[in-house]
Protein backbone atom coordinates (compact mmCIF):
# COMPACT_ATOMS: atom_id res chain seq x y z
CA UNK A 1 0.00 0.00 0.00
CA UNK A 2 0.99 3.53 -1.03
CA UNK A 3 0.21 6.03 1.45
CA UNK A 4 0.45 10.22 1.92
CA UNK A 5 -0.37 11.48 5.11
CA UNK A 6 -0.66 15.32 4.83
CA UNK A 7 -0.11 17.10 8.36
CA UNK A 8 -0.76 20.33 10.16
CA UNK A 9 1.78 20.82 12.96
CA UNK A 10 0.22 23.89 14.62
CA UNK A 11 -3.11 22.26 14.23
CA UNK A 12 -4.80 21.90 17.64
CA UNK A 13 -2.57 21.70 20.83
CA UNK A 14 -0.03 20.24 18.88
CA UNK A 15 -0.75 16.60 19.39
CA UNK A 16 1.68 13.76 18.22
CA UNK A 17 -0.94 11.18 17.42
CA UNK A 18 -0.22 11.31 14.09
CA UNK A 19 2.68 9.80 14.32
CA UNK A 20 0.96 6.87 16.25
CA UNK A 21 -1.18 6.28 13.49
CA UNK A 22 1.50 6.28 10.96
CA UNK A 23 3.01 3.26 13.23
CA UNK A 24 -0.40 1.04 13.14
CA UNK A 25 -0.72 1.69 9.31
CA UNK A 26 2.25 0.92 7.54
CA UNK A 27 3.16 -3.04 7.16
CA UNK A 28 6.37 -4.41 5.61
CA UNK A 29 6.62 -3.84 1.43
CA UNK A 30 4.58 -0.49 2.09
CA UNK A 31 5.47 3.13 0.86
CA UNK A 32 4.28 5.95 3.20
CA UNK A 33 5.32 9.92 2.67
CA UNK A 34 4.74 12.38 5.54
CA UNK A 35 4.18 16.06 4.00
CA UNK A 36 4.03 18.31 6.92
CA UNK A 37 2.45 21.84 6.02
CA UNK A 38 4.41 25.13 5.89
CA UNK A 39 2.82 27.80 8.00
CA UNK A 40 1.26 29.45 4.56
CA UNK A 41 0.84 26.09 2.32
CA UNK A 42 -1.18 25.64 -1.18
CA UNK A 43 -3.29 22.72 -0.86
CA UNK A 44 -3.53 22.23 -4.42
CA UNK A 45 0.63 22.24 -4.66
CA UNK A 46 0.35 19.70 -1.41
CA UNK A 47 -1.92 17.35 -3.12
CA UNK A 48 -0.73 17.85 -6.88
CA UNK A 49 0.26 13.78 -6.80
CA UNK A 50 -2.79 12.52 -4.72
CA UNK A 51 -3.62 9.94 -7.19
CA UNK A 52 -0.57 8.30 -7.20
CA UNK A 53 -1.42 6.90 -3.81
CA UNK A 54 -4.08 3.90 -2.39
CA UNK A 55 -5.03 6.46 0.28
CA UNK A 56 -4.23 9.66 1.40
CA UNK A 57 -4.49 11.28 4.91
CA UNK A 58 -5.45 14.50 6.39
CA UNK A 59 -4.24 15.54 9.77
CA UNK A 60 -6.14 19.10 10.68
CA UNK A 61 -8.27 21.40 12.34
CA UNK A 62 -11.56 21.65 10.49
CA UNK A 63 -10.35 25.01 8.73
CA UNK A 64 -6.92 22.61 7.15
CA UNK A 65 -8.94 19.65 6.55
CA UNK A 66 -11.62 21.51 4.37
CA UNK A 67 -9.36 23.44 2.19
CA UNK A 68 -7.62 20.38 1.86
CA UNK A 69 -10.47 18.12 0.81
CA UNK A 70 -11.30 21.06 -1.41
CA UNK A 71 -8.15 20.56 -3.23
CA UNK A 72 -9.49 17.00 -3.86
CA UNK A 73 -12.81 17.35 -4.44
CA UNK A 74 -13.91 15.20 -7.57
CA UNK A 75 -10.51 13.69 -8.05
CA UNK A 76 -11.64 10.40 -6.17
CA UNK A 77 -9.27 9.82 -3.88
CA UNK A 78 -9.70 7.54 -0.67
CA UNK A 79 -9.39 9.98 2.09
CA UNK A 80 -8.92 9.23 5.94
CA UNK A 81 -9.56 12.61 8.12
CA UNK A 82 -7.57 12.52 11.17
CA UNK A 83 -8.47 14.35 14.07
CA UNK A 84 -5.47 16.81 15.15
CA UNK A 85 -7.44 20.29 15.87
CA UNK A 86 -9.50 21.94 18.36
CA UNK A 87 -12.79 20.51 17.99
CA UNK A 88 -12.49 18.37 15.32
CA UNK A 89 -16.54 18.73 14.05
CA UNK A 90 -15.96 17.11 10.52
CA UNK A 91 -14.30 14.10 12.11
CA UNK A 92 -17.11 13.87 14.82
CA UNK A 93 -19.69 14.19 12.10
CA UNK A 94 -18.31 11.47 9.84
CA UNK A 95 -18.33 9.51 13.09
CA UNK A 96 -15.19 6.64 12.82
CA UNK A 97 -13.86 5.55 16.02
CA UNK A 98 -11.19 8.34 16.88
CA UNK A 99 -8.58 5.74 18.17
CA UNK A 100 -5.44 5.32 15.62
CA UNK A 101 -5.52 1.60 15.44
CA UNK A 102 -8.75 1.49 14.36
CA UNK A 103 -8.57 4.16 11.63
CA UNK A 104 -5.25 2.39 10.38
CA UNK A 105 -7.52 -0.84 9.90
CA UNK A 106 -9.99 1.27 8.48
CA UNK A 107 -7.33 2.71 5.68
CA UNK A 108 -6.32 -0.70 5.00
CA UNK A 109 -9.74 -1.72 4.91
CA UNK A 110 -10.47 1.01 2.36
CA UNK A 111 -14.19 1.11 2.58
CA UNK A 112 -15.69 4.71 1.37
CA UNK A 113 -19.04 6.64 1.56
CA UNK A 114 -18.91 9.79 -1.36
CA UNK A 115 -19.65 12.88 0.48
CA UNK A 116 -20.69 16.69 -0.20
CA UNK A 117 -18.36 19.39 0.40
CA UNK A 118 -19.89 22.94 0.32
CA UNK A 119 -18.67 25.80 -2.01
CA UNK A 120 -19.31 29.65 -0.88
CA UNK A 121 -17.87 32.56 -3.20
CA UNK A 122 -17.97 36.26 -2.90
CA UNK A 123 -16.58 39.53 -4.07
CA UNK A 124 -14.05 41.27 -1.68
CA UNK A 125 -13.35 45.02 -0.82
CA UNK A 126 -10.83 44.91 -4.29
CA UNK A 127 -13.01 43.78 -6.46
CA UNK A 128 -11.58 39.90 -6.97
CA UNK A 129 -13.69 37.15 -7.08
CA UNK A 130 -12.87 35.35 -4.28
CA UNK A 131 -13.71 30.68 -3.79
CA UNK A 132 -13.63 28.81 -0.96
CA UNK A 133 -14.79 25.03 -0.03
CA UNK A 134 -16.21 24.12 3.57
CA UNK A 135 -16.89 20.60 5.11
CA UNK A 136 -19.13 21.65 7.64
CA UNK A 137 -20.55 25.21 7.84
CA UNK A 138 -20.12 28.87 6.42
CA UNK A 139 -22.04 32.14 7.28
CA UNK A 140 -22.15 35.75 8.06
CA UNK A 141 -22.87 37.47 10.87
CA UNK A 142 -22.29 36.69 14.71
CA UNK A 143 -20.89 33.54 14.05
CA UNK A 144 -17.86 35.07 12.32
CA UNK A 145 -17.45 37.59 14.63
CA UNK A 146 -16.80 34.63 17.29
CA UNK A 147 -14.62 33.17 15.52
CA UNK A 148 -12.07 36.54 14.95
CA UNK A 149 -12.79 37.05 18.43
CA UNK A 150 -11.96 33.22 19.56
CA UNK A 151 -8.85 33.16 17.54
CA UNK A 152 -6.11 34.82 19.73
CA UNK A 153 -7.29 32.39 22.58
CA UNK A 154 -8.03 29.30 20.52
CA UNK A 155 -4.24 28.15 20.86
CA UNK A 156 -4.23 28.01 24.30
CA UNK A 157 -7.54 27.85 25.93
CA UNK A 158 -9.40 25.50 22.69
CA UNK A 159 -13.30 25.57 22.40
CA UNK A 160 -13.75 27.64 25.70
CA UNK A 161 -12.48 29.76 23.74
CA UNK A 162 -15.61 30.33 21.55
CA UNK A 163 -17.83 30.72 24.88
CA UNK A 164 -15.22 33.54 26.03
CA UNK A 165 -16.05 35.47 22.98
CA UNK A 166 -19.76 34.57 23.08
CA UNK A 167 -19.92 36.52 26.54
CA UNK A 168 -18.12 38.93 25.55
CA UNK A 169 -20.39 40.32 23.11
CA UNK A 170 -23.92 39.74 24.38
CA UNK A 171 -25.52 41.97 22.12
CA UNK A 172 -24.50 41.24 18.40
CA UNK A 173 -26.01 43.53 15.58
CA UNK A 174 -29.21 42.09 14.37
CA UNK A 175 -29.19 41.79 10.06
CA UNK A 176 -31.71 42.05 7.78
CA UNK A 177 -30.94 39.02 5.47
CA UNK A 178 -32.69 38.45 2.18
CA UNK A 179 -32.07 34.80 1.05
CA UNK A 180 -32.30 32.94 -2.43
CA UNK A 181 -32.72 28.91 -1.63
CA UNK A 182 -33.25 27.17 -5.25
CA UNK A 183 -34.92 30.03 -6.86
CA UNK A 184 -37.38 30.96 -3.99
CA UNK A 185 -36.71 34.20 -1.87
CA UNK A 186 -37.06 34.27 1.83
CA UNK A 187 -36.46 37.77 3.67
CA UNK A 188 -35.70 37.36 8.18
CA UNK A 189 -34.14 39.28 10.59
CA UNK A 190 -31.73 37.95 12.66
CA UNK A 191 -27.93 37.53 14.18
CA UNK A 192 -26.10 34.97 11.66
CA UNK A 193 -26.93 33.08 8.86
CA UNK A 194 -25.58 29.73 8.33
CA UNK A 195 -25.28 27.34 5.24
CA UNK A 196 -24.09 23.89 6.77
CA UNK A 197 -22.71 20.86 4.74
CA UNK A 198 -22.87 19.33 8.48
CA UNK A 199 -25.12 20.62 11.17
CA UNK A 200 -23.75 18.62 14.57
CA UNK A 201 -21.44 20.75 16.98
CA UNK A 202 -19.98 19.99 20.27
CA UNK A 203 -21.91 17.62 22.44
CA UNK A 204 -23.09 15.89 19.61
CA UNK A 205 -25.85 18.56 19.21
CA UNK A 206 -27.47 18.62 16.17
CA UNK A 207 -28.61 22.36 15.11
CA UNK A 208 -30.63 20.70 12.01
CA UNK A 209 -31.73 17.60 12.79
CA UNK A 210 -31.46 15.51 9.65
CA UNK A 211 -28.33 17.19 8.13
CA UNK A 212 -25.85 15.02 6.04
CA UNK A 213 -23.43 15.25 3.69
CA UNK A 214 -24.41 12.70 1.09
CA UNK A 215 -27.73 14.06 -0.24
CA UNK A 216 -26.46 16.57 -2.38
CA UNK A 217 -27.92 19.90 -0.24
CA UNK A 218 -27.30 22.41 2.41
CA UNK A 219 -28.99 23.37 5.32
CA UNK A 220 -29.77 27.26 5.56
CA UNK A 221 -29.97 28.24 9.31
CA UNK A 222 -31.09 31.65 10.83
CA UNK A 223 -30.58 32.90 14.09
CA UNK A 224 -33.70 34.93 14.90
CA UNK A 225 -32.58 36.10 17.99
CA UNK A 226 -32.11 40.16 18.83
CA UNK A 227 -29.20 39.30 21.76
CA UNK A 228 -26.99 36.44 22.83
CA UNK A 229 -29.01 35.71 25.62
CA UNK A 230 -31.73 34.26 23.41
CA UNK A 231 -29.61 32.00 22.38
CA UNK A 232 -29.59 30.02 25.78
CA UNK A 233 -33.64 28.63 24.89
CA UNK A 234 -31.71 26.72 21.39
CA UNK A 235 -28.97 25.69 23.61
CA UNK A 236 -30.73 24.02 26.25
CA UNK A 237 -33.31 22.30 23.60
CA UNK A 238 -30.23 20.74 22.08
CA UNK A 239 -29.08 20.03 25.14
CA UNK A 240 -32.12 18.52 26.25
CA UNK A 241 -32.78 16.59 22.99
CA UNK A 242 -29.71 16.87 20.58
CA UNK A 243 -30.99 14.69 18.15
CA UNK A 244 -33.86 17.07 17.06
CA UNK A 245 -36.48 14.68 17.88
CA UNK A 246 -38.77 16.85 19.97
CA UNK A 247 -39.26 19.07 16.44
CA UNK A 248 -37.74 22.39 15.40
CA UNK A 249 -34.85 24.44 17.63
CA UNK A 250 -36.71 27.51 19.06
CA UNK A 251 -35.40 30.84 17.89
CA UNK A 252 -33.90 29.28 14.76
CA UNK A 253 -35.39 28.69 11.33
CA UNK A 254 -34.28 26.53 8.34
CA UNK A 255 -34.51 25.53 4.66
CA UNK A 256 -32.83 23.44 2.31
CA UNK A 257 -31.37 23.63 -0.91
CA UNK A 258 -28.28 23.48 -3.53
CA UNK A 259 -27.91 26.65 -5.07
CA UNK A 260 -28.27 29.58 -2.19
CA UNK A 261 -27.66 32.99 -2.73
CA UNK A 262 -27.28 35.81 0.50
CA UNK A 263 -27.46 39.38 0.75
CA UNK A 264 -27.14 41.46 4.06
CA UNK A 265 -28.21 45.37 5.27
CA UNK A 266 -24.31 46.01 5.95
CA UNK A 267 -21.40 45.10 5.43
CA UNK A 268 -20.57 41.85 8.13
CA UNK A 269 -17.62 39.26 8.54
CA UNK A 270 -17.83 35.71 7.22
CA UNK A 271 -16.40 32.74 7.77
CA UNK A 272 -15.48 29.28 6.80
CA UNK A 273 -15.43 26.41 8.84
CA UNK A 274 -14.57 28.71 11.88
CA UNK A 275 -12.20 30.64 9.67
CA UNK A 276 -12.80 34.16 9.08
CA UNK A 277 -12.65 34.54 5.07
CA UNK A 278 -13.82 38.07 4.60
CA UNK A 279 -14.22 41.27 7.32
CA UNK A 280 -16.89 42.51 5.41
CA UNK A 281 -19.44 41.41 2.75
CA UNK A 282 -22.85 42.11 1.88
CA UNK A 283 -23.42 39.27 -0.93
CA UNK A 284 -22.00 36.06 -0.97
CA UNK A 285 -23.50 32.17 -2.78
CA UNK A 286 -23.03 28.95 -1.83
CA UNK A 287 -23.60 25.89 -4.02
CA UNK A 288 -23.47 21.69 -2.85
CA UNK A 289 -20.62 19.77 -4.66
CA UNK A 290 -22.41 16.70 -4.45
CA UNK A 291 -20.46 13.41 -3.83
CA UNK A 292 -17.04 15.70 -4.07
CA UNK A 293 -15.18 13.74 -1.54
CA UNK A 294 -14.47 9.88 -1.12
CA UNK A 295 -14.12 9.55 2.56
CA UNK A 296 -12.99 6.28 4.26
CA UNK A 297 -15.56 4.95 6.88
CA UNK A 298 -15.62 2.73 9.29
CA UNK A 299 -18.38 0.16 10.89
CA UNK A 300 -19.38 3.18 13.33
CA UNK A 301 -19.93 5.72 11.13
CA UNK A 302 -23.73 7.14 10.08
CA UNK A 303 -22.09 6.70 6.08
CA UNK A 304 -20.79 3.29 6.22
CA UNK A 305 -22.63 1.02 3.00
CA UNK A 306 -23.60 -1.90 4.53
CA UNK A 307 -22.91 -3.60 1.42
CA UNK A 308 -19.20 -2.60 1.30
CA UNK A 309 -17.12 -5.22 0.95
CA UNK A 310 -16.58 -7.41 3.49
CA UNK A 311 -11.89 -8.25 3.15
CA UNK A 312 -9.95 -5.67 3.22
CA UNK A 313 -8.26 -3.83 0.61
CA UNK A 314 -4.53 -4.09 1.82
CA UNK A 315 -3.68 -6.74 4.19
CA UNK A 316 -3.66 -6.50 7.94
CA UNK A 317 -2.01 -9.26 9.15
CA UNK A 318 1.46 -8.75 8.09
CA UNK A 319 3.99 -7.62 10.24
CA UNK A 320 4.73 -4.01 10.99
CA UNK A 321 7.24 -2.01 9.43
CA UNK A 322 7.45 -0.14 12.93
CA UNK A 323 6.91 -3.10 15.55
CA UNK A 324 7.02 -1.77 19.24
Amino acid sequence: MRCLIVHNPRSGFGSDAIFALERELVRSGDECVLRVLADSFDATEELRDAEEYDVVVLSGGDGTVSSLLYALRNRQVPTCIFPSGTANLLFANIGNSPEPSALARACRWRNTANCDLGEVSWTDASGERCVRGFSLMAGSGFDAELMSAAAPNKKAMGEVAYFMAALADPTPKVIHYTIDVDGERIERDGIACLVANNAMIQGEIEIVPGCVMDDGKLDVIILEVNDAVQLVRPLLAGLLDPKGRAGRRPKIETFRGSEISIETSVAIPMQADGEVVSEGVTRWQARALAGASDLIVDGLSRYRDPDAQTQPKFPIAEQKAFPE
